[in-house]
């Protein structure tokens, strides 16, 4: 670049620093929405055995806290989901048009060399008789343009792709706490599957022994014919029960190899009942005035609010002149022997302005438009809220009133059990009939079969907290985004 050439951009770069500094912005100041005082605790958290100590908060590998290798090493494989692959590739994108628009801070400046050889047509207007008709042209030739950002326009592109970004990156960590929530409910749900399994199993060998034992009495004259069909109804009966448990099994290992990447033709857990003694673990809640800032899907509404408040300035900014500077220079000859010398020089420079006269009410439109986008996204945020206050309290009560049923349930167990021995003692002393029997094992097996279930929606429930509180996810994160 020649020295003529380079006082020239110098004096560009100082008008263009000149406009920057006096450039201003059309969005409107941004303020998180208003989602009202944060109550100073939780409703459902009366009665409560807070966790002791107090690092019992989920943080970071929150399934840990179950104490269950296998759902440890199934987490583990949580990365090769194809969800959570699609939602990183999403990040991606969010984080390239975050550079694109920042791209636009900055001039562009490209080169165009080029060499043609060209004949003119002896009576085209351009061709000077007593020339040559056939010229060559060589030029080495560097433009320069730079949008001066008098109203914040490209600044508040800017901020919003910085924002939609940020909103990415919580929709993120959102999907991979959903799908790794969703694997430790499947992963307890098919190990209660197990459970429930192993007591039909035990139950269907115990019926096929009384169905023998009433056939025998039958065969001996010491029982009735309906007391053989009773016992005969009631084995098919929990076989069905067991067939239907084996179904939900089998659909509960096929979702959980979905969730870890992979076919589930290829894929199978072996049985692990539950004991019934396992029980969820303690967790500290924390204070509701913390919940906001642990949970990314609130973080992603609020960034989605930031960045439509940024696109009403660009929206606003389209309403006033567009000024460019632009800067053109290089060399260009017919020969090359002196394409470099000072008399090939040549340049221009000068700003471009444009603006809008007429726009058949497309400005007022699109300002319309992102107004809209911006109130849709302070109702989807406030809506996160309450939806995340209520995700707590449900999982709270939750816990709560289902470990008032595993009480129960345990009783009823225990004196169905006692019912069933003293019926069972009867028919067979020939005082009553198999019906009795029947009535007493089936109340036994149903207090068995809910104290399964109870069990399986405590730890469901314990999950579904640990998810409503974040997951051990902190709003700082967003920051390195």
């Amino acid at each position: 670049m020649t020295p003529r050439v380079r006082k020239a951009a110098g004096r560009a770069l100082t008008v263009m620093s000149a406009w920057l500094a006096g450039a201003c912005s059309f969005a409107p100041p941004y303020k998180v929405p208003d989602t009202g005082t944060a109550p100073e605790h939780y409703k459902e958290l009366a009665d409560w055995k807070v966790a002791e100590p107090k690092d019992a908060q989920p943080r970071g590998d929150w399934w840990v806290v179950y104490q269950d290798p296998e759902l440890d090493r199934l987490e583990g494989r949580i990365p090769a989901s194809l969800t959570l692959k699609a939602a990183f590739a999403r990040l991606q994108q969010a984080r390239a048009q975050y550079r694109i628009a920042r791209a636009d801070l900055f001039p562009t400046l490209t080169a165009d060399p080029y060499a043609t050889r060209e004949k003119y047509s002896p009576n085209a207007p351009k061709s000077i008789p007593g020339y040559p008709s056939t010229v060559n042209d060589f030029a080495l030739g560097a433009d320069f343009s730079y949008e001066v950002d008098l109203w914040g326009r490209v600044r508040n592109e800017v901020s919003s792709a910085k924002a939609a970004r940020q909103a990415s990156a919580a929709d993120y960590a959102s999907v991979e706490l959903s799908l790794r929530a969703q694997l430790a409910e499947d992963y307890f749900n098919l190990r209660a599957y197990d459970a429930e399994l192993d007591l039909y199993d035990r139950t269907v060998a115990s019926y096929r022994e009384a169905l023998k034992l009433t056939t025998d009495l039958f065969n001996g004259g010491a029982a009735a014919l309906a007391d053989v069909a009773q016992a005969q109804a009631q084995l098919d009966n929990a076989l069905t029960q067991a067939a239907d448990f084996k179904l939900q099994r089998a659909q509960a290992e096929h979702a959980i190899a979905v969730l870890v990447g992979e076919n589930p033709s290829l894929f199978a857990l072996p049985a692990n009942a539950l004991p019934l003694e396992v029980v969820p673990p303690p967790i500290d809640v924390g204070l509701p005035s913390t919940l906001l800032e642990r949970r990314p899907d609130v973080a992603e509404a609020e960034r989605n609010v930031a960045s439509a408040n940024a696109q009403i300035g660009v929206a606003r900014a389209a309403y006033f002149p567009k000024l460019t500077l632009n800067a053109a220079g290089g060399v260009e000859s017919t020969r090359t022997s002196n394409l470099l010398s000072t008399s090939s020089v040549f340049w221009s420079l000068g700003p471009q302005i444009s603006a809008p006269i007429f726009e058949g009410g497309r400005l007022v439109a699109e300002t319309a438009r992102v107004k809209a986008v911006y109130e849709e996204q302070a109702a989807d945020y406030r809506n996160t809220v309450l939806t995340a206050y209520q995700d707590v309290e449900d999982n709270l009560v939750a816990l709560r009133r289902l470990q008032e049923e595993s009480e129960s349930d345990a009783a009823a167990v225990l004196a169905t059990g006692v019912a069933l021995k003293q019926a069972q003692d009867r028919y067979r002393a020939g005082i009553v009939t198999y019906l009795e029997v029947s009535t007493a094992e089936t109340a036994a097996l149903q207090a068995q079969v809910q104290a399964a279930n109870i069990q399986a929606r405590r730890m469901s429930a314990s999950i579904l907290l640990i998810k409503a509180l974040g997951g051990g996810w902190d709003q700082a994160s967003l920051a390195r985004q």
